[in-house]
């Protein structure tokens, strides 16, 4: 956990390296304020948009594989960890498995994220709430809001 900007740079390589993969844009880096375990260094976020042959269990099963290779180990949910990917949107694909939640089960609660997904796809529809990312923001961040 030396360098999580290094890490995530790495991490965009070899997803991009994948067969099937096209990496679009990436939004910027954000560092976020680690929460649910105290002692827990900041986070590193970024968002990739990206265009891919696979399915999204086939794109998981990549992604888990470059997790392992860079040092992921499962553990807690709040537990320490380098590198964590996850797939937030397929489209307007709706899937529900016990390892795959797409829409991503808890993105509309996180402004770091949604502030990244703004960057790049601001107008893009969640295929649930069905409202855009902008509007999803903009709700998180009105009085009264979850942060």
């Amino acid at each position: 956990m030396n360098n999580p900007q290094q890490q995530i740079e790495t991490a965009i390589q070899k997803v991009g390296a994948l067969k099937s993969v096209k990496i679009l844009r990436k939004s910027s880096l954000a560092q976020t304020k680690a929460y649910g375990y105290e002692d827990q260094d900041d986070f590193f976020n970024q968002v990739l948009e990206l265009e891919s042959s696979f399915n999204p269990e086939e794109l998981l099963i990549r992604i888990q594989t470059i997790e392992h290779v860079m040092g992921r180990m499962r553990s807690f949910k709040w537990g320490p960890r380098n590198i964590d990917i996850d797939i937030l949107l397929a489209g307007d694909q709706v899937l529900n498995y016990n390892d795959l939640v797409i829409p991503h089960y808890d993105m509309h609660n996180r402004e770091f994220t949604l502030k990244l997904l703004c960057e790049l796809i601001p107008e893009q529809m969640h295929p649930l709430l069905h409202k855009t990312m902008r509007e999803l923001l903009n709700d998180l961040s009105s009085p009264g809001g979850d942060k």
